[in-house]
């Protein structure tokens, strides 16, 4: 094993990741698998949560456990943590990836409804989550906390604001989360710049005139495999130093 394996290895690990059948969330859960790690795959869909477990176990030789949850009811996420303890005795890192923001014509089209679902996803489930599973880690004596964010929670548009207002309070959260589970258990924040997965479908860009990312400094929206790099780093040792921060892969916001 070279020294950039060894750096990066997760073998024997557990990696509980939200959200991960699709997008970001399936880069990431191949990328801990095939670094070592046993996964658990949680999204509201189980059948997708059930093919990418397939495939996982089939390319990797790891263990993955499909679990279907609506990460943003309160009420089941109990359930999936026990559910992973159950199955494998620890989680080693934990990735709060699943996020959504609605589209809306105006902001009076944005209904109560549509608001809560919004921060429920995107903050209060994330909140729920990283307590039960961060307690745990601590009383382990380790882990790591990765929630992934938006530049949105910078640079918010007019028509992301409740998912940018929710992606703002995770980043807060992440710093929060940070100091109370120090020092054996690191908490940070991934932040995605715009990246071309099931949800830049609904950006029209074959219809766009000029070049709409023309304003980041790499002049492009960012492929899927180019968030693994970031997710390792900190699901991994090699980043045994680094927590409460922020590592934006966002293709240099301005």
């Amino acid at each position: 094993m070279g020294y950039a394996d060894r750096l990066f290895d997760l073998t024997g690990q557990v990696v509980l990741i939200t959200g991960g059948s699709r997008g970001l969330g399936r880069e990431m859960a191949f990328a801990v698998a095939r670094c070592g790690a046993d996964v658990v795959i949680a999204s509201r869909n189980l059948d997708n949560c059930v093919a990418t477990a397939t495939e996982i176990e089939a390319e990797t030789g790891r263990t993955a456990m499909a679990y279907q949850v609506h990460i943003g009811r309160w009420d089941q996420l109990d359930g999936l943590v026990a559910a992973a303890y159950n199955r494998f005795g620890k989680v080693d890192t934990l990735i709060n990836n699943a996020g959504m923001s609605p589209l809306y014509d105006t902001l009076t089209d944005v209904t109560e409804k549509l608001f809560d679902a919004v921060v429920n996803l995107n903050l209060k489930g994330p909140f729920r989550l990283s307590a039960l599973v961060g307690e745990r880690m601590v009383a382990a004596g380790r882990g790591s906390i990765i929630n992934v964010s938006s530049t949105g929670s910078l640079r918010p548009g007019a028509d992301i604001i409740p998912y940018a207002a929710a992606k703002a309070g995770l980043n807060a959260m992440t710093e929060g989360f940070a100091r109370a589970f120090g020092p054996s258990v690191r908490v940070n924040t991934l932040m995605a710049g715009p990246f071309l997965t099931d949800i830049s479908k609904a950006w029209n860009l074959e219809h766009a005139t000029q070049n709409p990312f023309g304003h980041l400094s790499m002049r492009r929206a960012g492929n899927p495999p180019e968030i693994v790099g970031a997710a390792l780093f900190l699901a991994s040792d090699a980043s045994s130093f680094t927590t409460g921060s922020v590592v934006r892969v966002d293709g240099g916001i301005p």
